[in-house]
């Protein structure tokens, strides 16, 4: 499914430092730099409430207003304080629609594995190339009934159309296992103390 684009209206900034950019978050603003295909870097400030509400998705896409110019871009970083919590200043890369880039897609698990067992992550995203404007959300994988033991690779994963898979295919994503209670663990310790005193 294609991710729609976003717009947003975008001013051009001529005034930089930290004081600067501490006003424009006073004023509900968001520093941005623009960059990307061979053009000189461009400075904006973003309306903070909409963009904070377009961030909640991955990788998202903009579709910016400066001055009457549209621009499309793509999320490239986000910086935040790491008290506060509040966005400090965003990285934005030039896109082109039709081109494709390399972004980090997250994996979600659907379902529940055989009863009595935990399903849990190795590797919880995937680097895919796909168009800029068709970044999927997620990508899901299915770990309903799966027993004890069970793997699930990179490779297995159904990746949208067009998409390619840059990560490892034999990355290990999801694998399904039985938890060890607390006796057993106390069992395994006590029988490991006897070997290691004779050592």
């Amino acid at each position: 499914m294609a991710k729609e684009t976003n717009k947003v209206t975008a001013e051009l900034r001529t005034k930089f430092g930290k004081g600067a950019a501490r006003k424009l978050r006073v004023l509900g603003y968001i520093p941005a730099v623009i960059y990307g295909h061979g053009t000189v870097p461009v400075h904006v400030s973003l309306p903070e409430h909409k963009i904070g509400l377009l961030l909640r998705k991955a990788n998202a896409i903009l579709e910016l207003d400066i001055d009457g110019t549209k621009q499309l871009t793509l999320v490239k970083d986000v910086q935040k304080d790491p008290f506060l919590m509040i966005i400090e200043h965003i990285d934005l890369i030039v896109v082109v629609k039709g081109e494709k880039v390399q972004v980090d897609v997250n994996v979600h698990m659907d379902g529940e594995s055989f009863p009595g067992t935990i399903a849990d992550f190795d590797t919880k995203s995937l680097l895919l190339e796909v168009e800029a404007t068709e970044i999927p959300e997620r990508l899901t994988v299915s770990i309903e009934g799966l027993e004890e033991g069970a793997q699930i690779h990179a490779k297995d994963i159904v990746l949208p159309a067009g998409a390619e898979l840059i990560s490892d295919p034999d990355a290990l994503v999801v694998y399904v296992h039985t938890p060890r209670g607390e006796d057993e663990e106390e069992v395994a310790a006590e029988a490991e103390a006897p070997a290691a005193a004779a050592e």
